[in-house]
C-alpha cells in the first residue's frame, strides 16, 4: 500500500487516536525482545487550544482522558510548558503545529515511559523534538532534540542522562529516528553503549481520528491499557533477572543535567 507523506501545512489538526505495536529488543548479555498492541494519542496542542478539546476528555474525569498535568512541571497548560521548554534551550522557529504523542489516562490511571513532541516551523519543517521519559521512581528527563539535520526520518543522537531501567546503566547515547505519513507514526529508540549497539525500542501505530465511536472501541479493546503497561514492565524486568542479566543501582536523580552540553536543561520537576 503506498503511503501517503505527512505534510504539517496541510494537514487536519485534529485529535488523532492510533493503535499499534510496542516493540522492544536487547542485544546483550541475553537477547530478549518483546511486542505488545498499544493504543495512544496524538493532539495538535495549539489547535487544541483554539478550537477546544473535541470528543477528548481533557483535564476532567472520564475513562478516557488527557491531562495536561501528567506531562512538564506538573502544571495546568502543558503547551505553555513545552514552548518555555523551547525558548529555554534557544529553540526558534517553532511558529506551526505542535503535536504531542502520548498515552492517555485509563480510568483515571496513567504511566507514560515516554512522550514526544513533535514542533514544527510555519514551513512544515520538523524544527524540534521533545522526548519526555518518565521512570517508574516518578522521576522525568526531557531531551530537547534541535540537530540542524532533524527531519522525519533522520537520526538524531542524544547522550543518555536519566536512570530508566535497573539493567541498564546510565552510559551511552540515545539514536532517535521519527517518521510519519498521513495515517501513520514511527518513534524509534536505539540505545548504544561503549560496547555497541545494546538496545532497540520502537512504538508505531495508525492514526485515526479521535471520537467517541473511537474512545468506546479502544477501551473495549485494551482496558487495561495504562496499567498494563506498568505490570508488562515488571513483568519482562522478572524475565531479564531470571536470565542473570547484571543489576544496576539506581543513581541520583540529575536534575539540571540536560540531554546535550550546548544547551544545558534546567530542572524538570520529578513526581
Amino acid at each position: 500500500m503506498t503511503r501517503v507523506p505527512f505534510d504539517a501545512r496541510a494537514a487536519a489538526a485534529r485529535a488523532e487516536i492510533a493503535w499499534g505495536v510496542v516493540y522492544h529488543r536487547r542485544h546483550r548479555p541475553a537477547v530478549h525482545a518483546f511486542a505488545y498492541p498499544t493504543a495512544f494519542l496524538l493532539l495538535p496542542m495549539r489547535a487544541l487550544a483554539r478550537h477546544g478539546a473535541g470528543a477528548l476528555a481533557r483535564n476532567r474525569a472520564a475513562l478516557l482522558s488527557f491531562h495536561d498535568a501528567d506531562h512538564g512541571d506538573g502544571g495546568a497548560d502543558a503547551l505553555a510548558w513545552v514552548e518555555a521548554l523551547l525558548a529555554s534551550h534557544g529553540v526558534d522557529g517553532v511558529d506551526g503545529e505542535i503535536w504531542l504523542q502520548t498515552f492517555p489516562r485509563v480510568a483515571g490511571f496513567v504511566f507514560k515511559p515516554v512522550s514526544f513532541w513533535y514542533c514544527h516551523a510555519a514551513d512544515g519543517r520538523l524544527r524540534a523534538v521533545v522526548a519526555e521519559v518518565n521512570n517508574t521512581f516518578g522521576e522525568r528527563h526531557c531531551y530537547v532534540l534541535d540537530d540542524a539535520a532533524l527531519a522525519w526520518g533522520v537520526t538524531v543522537e542524544a547522550r543518555k542522562a536519566m536512570h530508566v531501567s535497573p539493567f541498564c546503566e546510565v552510559k551511552g547515547n540515545y539514536r532517535f529516528r521519527f517518521a510519519r505519513t498521513a495515517d501513520r507514526i514511527v518513534a524509534r529508540i536505539e540505545l548504544d553503549d561503549e560496547h555497541g549497539p545494546l538496545l532497540v525500542t520502537s512504538v508505531s501505530g495508525q492514526l485515526e481520528p479521535l471520537t467517541a465511536a473511537r474512545v468506546r472501541a479502544t477501551l473495549l479493546r485494551m482496558p487495561l491499557l495504562t496499567l498494563g503497561v506498568v505490570a508488562r514492565i515488571h513483568w519482562q524486568a522478572l524475565r531479564l533477572w531470571l536470565k542473570r542479566v547484571p543489576w544496576f543501582h539506581k543513581p541520583p536523580y540529575p536534575g539540571a543535567i540536560g540531554a546535550h552540553s550546548s544547551h544545558p536543561l534546567p530542572e524538570v520537576t520529578s513526581r
